[in-house]
């Protein structure tokens, strides 16, 4: 998707909207898929394995191609705000970056505090008490992590509504094309 600026530039802004939605949905899909399997499966696990296991997710998760999604939703997503800022769609991009960014400060001040704790509780074997480990770790995690579920959800919708208000060089024929010419109805 590239379209023509004022100057007859070609510019990539489409490409970077729809690379920005893909990378939200596959976060929104991340922080879902804890909220509603995860964490629901792991609450009937006993307080070692529910550590241990959650302890093993947050060594897991860190690795290059999670950290590309996760960075890459909030950098694509600011590039594609600056991008369309004379646009139609520009505030379901705005809003997109907004509700991301509160996704992302939820994620850097609640979750991740909370997995460092939980981290630095040790090995679940040799946790005097994992009960309350697990009782001061698991609530407000899952607490905190439906609000960015909640919040990145509402940013992949916002980047879904700015493309299909996107209008490139060639979209507004296409469509026309694919739904049939009002003289023919």
């Amino acid at each position: 998707m590239t379209d023509n600026n004022s100057t007859g530039r070609r510019t990539t802004a489409g490409g970077v909207l729809v690379a920005a939605t893909v990378a939200m949905g596959l976060i929104a899909g991340v922080f879902y898929i804890y909220a509603c399997n995860i964490m629901p499966s792991l609450s009937r696990s006993d307080d070692r394995v529910f550590i241990e296991v959650m302890q093993n997710i947050d060594d897991q998760i860190q690795n290059p191609v999670f950290f590309l999604s996760f960075m890459g939703a909030l950098l694509l997503a600011a590039v594609a705000a600056w991008q369309s800022r004379r646009s139609p769609h520009r505030w379901w991009v705005f809003a997109a970056l907004i509700a991301y960014a509160l996704a992302f400060f939820v994620t850097v001040a609640a979750n991740i505090p909370l997995n460092n704790e939980l981290a630095d509780a040790g090995d679940p074997a040799k946790i005097a008490d994992p009960a309350a480990v697990r009782e001061e770790f698991e609530d407000p995690w899952v607490a905190w992590n439906v609000v960015r579920a909640l919040l990145s959800t509402l940013a992949l919708a916002c980047l879904a509504r700015a493309l299909l208000l996107y209008r490139g060089p060639h979209a507004s024929a296409y469509l026309e094309s694919a739904a049939g010419s009002s003289a023919s109805r």
